[in-house]
């Protein structure tokens, strides 16, 4: 899932308090929105990703920066002032904190900050698969809620709580807070980000879920703009017959039917994505100037494809996208396995022989994309070791969940495709004393829809302004 690059510039009066604001990158549907009210610091962080909004006082210095939080001093631009951190963070935090090694994490109050990212060219500094894997362990929410404790205890005056708002990812990471650091909390808000919570590996479980909801956005899709079957028709026949069963992307990948189906990552789940994809499809052919001349993909659609992908700047999500759901158990291709009992339904070239809709897939990594997206491919063993890997430490609490005491508040989106409603609902059960406004509103990026209707509820919900039932 991408996040959004802006975040609030403001808060309400009710949140001049610390507060974190997660969100991810794992997923490419946006994160984030401005909400303008009264003035609140920002800060950004990045293990993951993760945003960080906190109450500071003006009064530190830089002198009393120590070697574990480096900052600068205060600076000013119009109607804003700015300061930068530097954290140095244990990589692995299950061992002393002396002996691990360290990871650099930058906070910019105000405006985005520089962590540590991980990119095709920073992780070609590893030497081998097994060192990227081993390397990549460390990515998930248990360390980003780590991350996050040795932050509020710099940043916030006394080591008080704070609140945070966690937005898809951001969500199960906020879960996992709530199970492993509870005491840091004040109150947590939940946008599409529910987490399923059982243990082992409840990767199929999600998937199956999903893949109902994807067939469904399809549907959908194609009732809208039924134009498109033929044309996705044509596109997909066109790959199909072309030498290597695809065609060459600007990166140096390969476009097949396959690869195409992806588009639903973006295109299905949405408030606008159903017309970006179409307008995309309206573009997919260079125009004939030549009379004679063989029809083929623009430029523009197959750069379009990889823009929306991403992968070349955020290969993490590809490679780290199922073990979010293992605990103590492997994912072994999870989407990969679940898609095939779906027989045909997802078979591009089938269903153009057969003459009905082809169906884009949805937030799903395949094992195959390592061989066909440029960015991925020299991570290919680093990914089936990943898939392979079982003995992934806890992500939840069930216990915890059960006794929480941290109010909880979260918007639950009835037609969600990245976070299943019926799974949400289960894992609500679970958690004490949590307060839900289910709707079909808004889809999966109505926090950034909603242009502060969403935020303003679930603070209403827990501060009293909405009533109990």
């Amino acid at each position: 899932m991408q996040s959004c690059k802006m975040l609030f510039n403001y808060a309400p009066p009710s949140l001049i308090k610390p507060v974190l604001h997660f969100t991810s990158s794992f997923a490419l549907s946006p994160r984030a929105v401005p909400h303008p009210v009264n003035k609140i610091p920002l800060f950004h962080s990045l293990r993951i990703s993760f945003r960080t909004f906190a109450a500071m006082s003006e009064t530190n210095s830089a002198s009393d920066s120590t070697p574990d939080h480096i900052y600068g001093t205060w600076y000013s631009v119009p109607g804003l002032r700015l300061r930068d951190h530097r954290f140095t963070v244990p990589l692995d935090y299950s061992i002393d904190r002396n002996a691990s090694p360290k990871l650099s994490v930058f906070a910019r109050e105000v405006v985005s900050g520089l962590s540590a990212p991980l990119t095709p060219s920073s992780m070609s500094q590893l030497n081998s698969a097994e060192e990227v894997a081993e390397y990549l362990k460390y990515f998930r929410a248990d360390n980003i809620v780590n991350d996050a404790e040795f932050i509020r205890v710099c940043l916030v005056p006394e080591a008080g709580p704070w609140t945070v708002l966690g937005q898809s990812y951001g969500g199960f990471c906020s879960v996992t807070y709530l199970s492993f650091a509870p005491q840091g909390l004040k109150q947590v808000l939940l946008t599409g980000g529910i987490p399923p919570i059982g243990n082992g590996c409840t990767a199929d479980s999600v998937y199956r879920a999903c893949y109902a909801q994807v067939i469904h956005q399809n549907e959908k899709y194609y009732k809208r703009f039924p134009q498109d079957v033929e044309i996705v028709h044509e596109v997909v026949k066109y790959l199909a017959e072309s030498e290597g069963g695809g065609v060459l992307l600007p990166s140096g990948g390969l476009l097949t039917p396959r690869g195409l189906q992806t588009l639903g990552l973006s295109g299905l789940g949405s408030s606008s994505g159903f017309e970006r994809l179409h307008y995309m499809f309206e573009r997919v052919w260079d125009p004939v100037i030549v009379p004679g001349f063989c029809k083929q993909i623009s430029y523009y659609f197959l750069n379009a494809f990889e823009n929306w992908l991403d992968f070349d700047t955020n290969p993490l999500y590809a490679l780290l996208h199922e073990s979010i759901y293992c605990q103590g158990d492997s994912s072994r291709w999870s989407a990969q396995r679940i898609r095939t009992e779906n027989g045909s339904k997802f078979d591009a070239i089938r269903a153009v022989k057969e003459g009905r809709p082809v169906f884009f897939t949805g937030e799903m990594v395949f094992p195959w994309m390592f061989e066909e997206v440029h960015a991925l491919r020299k991570f290919k063993d680093a990914a089936h070791l990943l898939a392979e890997k079982k003995d992934w430490p806890p992500l939840y609490d069930i216990a915890v969940l059960n006794n929480n005491k941290v109010p909880v508040a979260a918007a639950v989106y009835y037609e969600d495709m990245y976070a299943n409603f019926k799974l949400a609902m289960e894992t609500a059960s679970q958690i004490a004393g949590i307060r839900l406004w289910i709707t079909n509103e808004y889809m999966h990026s109505g926090l950034r829809d909603g242009g502060g209707q969403v935020l303003d509820h679930l603070l209403g919900m827990l501060n009293g302004r909405k009533p109990l039932f």
